[in-house]
């Protein structure tokens, strides 16, 4: 079976959409209940994390274009307000994994809101075709993104049960890379665990490619308002490591100590995701603990 490797998929010629088939749905609503079919692994077995004691909700809220922007919900019952950490997807969409890891953050005593960024061209959840999906997160735009994120900020702040005082953010393959930029255009965001999204561009892209991915993160360590941490793969087929060494070249040279990436050897792209064939359990569960142990720290104290 081939692997994902690289943060905006495989390409049509990689991908063979027979062997798989559909995860059962965890909850409906708006979104996709299920694992998206363009990733799943056959023989995988997704953690699901139940929703007792949480409160969920699909929601809608405006966006500065005036979009309603839909986004999945978690939060813990009660009154709060508790920290709230925003959830950046991969290029499919808010599906079943990213409605996961807002109910597992929300078991953690977080507020978690995973914001749908790329419905105004369509939701890449259900889609096979590799070449459809990323024409549809192309057209999520680095100004797009920002500003829904910015929207984001702005309805938790009116919700009673949120402590807009206290934000991170996570995010995994592309949303890794939103990350970074989040944190250092929100001074708003308190801290961002990045996993394995880009960082500087391909030795090989284009001028067009350099400018459509812009700002990258490697440019933008002296505008970090805040720690971010990355999770990435020795073995990821995208990343390569002279990328994440410039990357902690590029924190260091601004004095951003409390920022750095931390390089799983052996881990492919893809590592936290335990629907995918590049799982991997014990690499999870590590950025998985980095992530609390940042957040706690910064969003609880």
């Amino acid at each position: 079976m081939p692997v994902l490797n690289r943060p905006e998929g495989q390409t049509a010629e990689e991908f063979d959409v027979s062997r798989r088939g559909l995860a059962k749905g965890t909850l409906g609503g708006l979104f996709f209940a299920a694992y998206a079919p363009a990733a799943l692994a056959q023989a995988a077995e997704p953690i699901v994390t139940d929703a007792v004691g949480l409160t969920v909700a699909d929601v809608t809220y405006p966006a500065p274009d005036g979009f309603a922007l839909p986004a999945y919900v978690a939060r813990p019952e009660g009154s709060g307000p508790f920290p709230v950490v925003i959830v950046a997807s991969e290029i499919f969409g808010v599906h079943a994994y990213i409605q996961d890891i807002c109910r597992r953050l929300a078991k953690s005593g977080y507020v978690a809101i995973a914001p749908a960024f790329f419905v105004r061209a369509a939701d890449p959840a259900p889609l096979s075709d590799m070449r459809q999906i990323q024409t549809i997160v192309a057209a999520a735009g680095y100004e797009q993104v920002m500003s829904d994120i910015a929207a984001t900020l702005e309805w938790v702040s009116q919700q009673p049960w949120a402590n807009a005082d206290r934000v991170g953010i996570t995010g995994f393959c592309w949303g890794g890379k939103v990350v970074w930029q989040a944190v250092a255009r929100f001074a708003a965001i308190d801290a961002g665990v990045a996993w394995y999204g880009r960082l500087a561009p391909s030795p090989t892209a284009t001028p067009e490619q350099i400018a459509a991915g812009a700002p990258w993160p490697v440019d933008l360590a002296d505008d970090l308002k805040s720690p971010v941490i990355g999770l990435y793969g020795e073995n990821d087929g995208g990343i390569p490591l002279a990328s994440v060494d410039a990357m902690n070249a590029a924190l260091q040279r601004a004095g951003a100590r409390q920022s750095g990436i931390t390089v799983y050897p052996g881990a492919q792209h893809g590592f936290h995701a335990d629907y995918r064939q590049s799982y991997s359990a014990p690499d999870a569960a590590d950025g998985w603990a980095r992530l609390l142990a940042l957040f706690d720290a910064r969003l609880k104290a």
